[in-house]
Formats: C-alpha cells, sequence, structure tokens
C-alpha cells in the first residue's frame, strides 16, 4: 500500500528494501488501505499522518491490539485522526 500511496520502494532481495524519502519530487497521497497486523497497521498510519489528503484505514483493531488509544495521543500532539 505504501507503493500505492506514491512512496518509491525498491526490494533489494527477500531481505532488504530500499525507501526513497529525500528530495522527493512528489509526496505520499492518502488512499484507503486495510491493516493486515499490528506492525504493518503503525506503519500505514505514521504513512497517512506524512500523507497529503485523505487517507482510510480499515481493520484498526489491529492496531489497537498493540497500540492502546494511539489516535489519542497522537491527536494530542498534532495529529488530526478520527475514527469513523
Amino acid at each position: 500500500k505504501l507503493i500505492d500511496m506514491g512512496a518509491q520502494i525498491i526490494l533489494c532481495d527477500p531481505h532488504r528494501a530500499t525507501v526513497i524519502g529525500l528530495n522527493r519530487k512528489s509526496k505520499l497521497r492518502g488512499i484507503e488501505m486495510t491493516s493486515p497486523d499490528i506492525r504493518a497497521g503503525v506503519a500505514l498510519l505514521i504513512a497517512a499522518l506524512s500523507a497529503e489528503g485523505k487517507s482510510v484505514i480499515h481493520n484498526i483493531h489491529q492496531i489497537d491490539r498493540g497500540y492502546e488509544n494511539i489516535d489519542k495521543r497522537l491527536n494530542a500532539i498534532g495529529a488530526k485522526i478520527k475514527r469513523i
């Protein structure tokens, strides 16, 4: 899903990937996505926070299993997260 958001990711081999983040010409864009598990869900959440536009993450109970009240904690430091 990160590639769908516009991320530049190069798979080097089955164990390594290179993510290009600095000096990008285009920014990440918000999309609708589904959290497959805790770690991937948080990665999607972080990407969504840095993306332009609205992102929707489904299956958020995966994130909640590992990060209690993450929406409230991130909103307290300036994020704009709304549960729907």
